[in-house]
């Protein structure tokens, strides 16, 4: 396993390091009912007032923290060993991109700071200059992804300085400027399913981190209410697009197979 991708190993000390972590949270929390360690280990905030160390709560944290293990050694193990293909510049800069972007999601987990516009306008620049290249590196003709993806993301970015700076956002807008980047999505993952440069198990992350929500969403109604940790779902969601985003990244730079050499036989 640790000779199959490019960085293996530092992956698997950071999540065992994270494991390690989560395990003695989980531990702290039985023994003493203080849900602090838990809660900032896989939510990365202090713990409301009023949420108790419920069996519930514990479950639903967990669940959150192992996705985040999950996700850690998916993210950080790299592209599959072996030599890289020869890529041109859009190319290395789409994987730069990808890679920002899988970054950019993770830190806005883990700062605080941030206010949902801000975090708004950062997010979706990114994703916008992922969308254009996106699009280059397809090749072709693909003005609708174009669009749906512009239209999207674009549409966000321009959202979030409206609410930096106090001006209302016109009725509908968000829904709309949602249903493009949803678009967008589709398109690019019937993209990358016809592609040969990206695997069946990336596709198949990519439509998890698409359907995932609606599924969360239901399965979060029972636990909605005061002084559950329901937040701990959307972790789910965040870490099947983050790895999506990153192993698109990797499959690029995965080694393609070399056609077979052909031998002359001589008369």
């Amino acid at each position: 396993m640790l000779r199959r991708h490019r960085s293996a190993l530092p992956a698997l000390l950071v999540t065992g390091l994270y494991g390690v972590a989560l395990t003695v949270a989980a531990v702290v929390t039985l023994i003493s009912g203080d849900l602090a360690p838990l809660w900032w280990l896989t939510l990365f905030a202090t713990v409301p007032e009023g949420v108790a160390a419920t069996g519930q709560n514990l479950l639903l944290l967990v669940l959150a923290g192992l996705s985040w293990a999950w996700g850690i050694w998916q993210i950080l193990r790299g592209p599959p060993a072996g030599p890289p293909p020869q890529q041109d510049r859009n190319t290395l800069r789409l994987r730069v991109a990808l890679y920002v972007a899988t970054a950019t999601t993770w830190l806005l987990h883990v700062t605080e700071s941030l206010i949902w516009a801000d975090a708004t306008v950062i997010i979706s620049v990114v994703m916008w200059v992922v969308v254009l290249l996106f699009t280059r590196v397809l090749g072709g003709d693909r003005p609708y992804m174009r669009g749906a993806g512009v239209l999207g993301y674009g549409g966000f970015t321009v959202i979030g300085v409206l609410d930096l700076v106090g001006r209302p956002v016109p009725d509908g807008v968000e829904s709309i400027c949602g249903l493009a980047g949803l678009a967008w999505t589709v398109l690019i993952l019937r993209a990358q399913g016809d592609d040969p440069r990206w695997g069946t198990a990336t596709v198949a992350y990519g439509i998890a981190a698409l359907v995932a929500p609606i599924f969360l969403l239901l399965a979060a109604l029972p636990f909605l209410g005061e002084g559950n940790a329901v937040e701990a779902l959307g972790v789910v969601s965040s870490v099947l697009m983050m790895t999506w985003l990153a192993r698109s990244a990797h499959d690029l730079a995965a080694p393609r197979p070399q056609p077979a050499a052909q031998t002359t036989l001589g008369a």
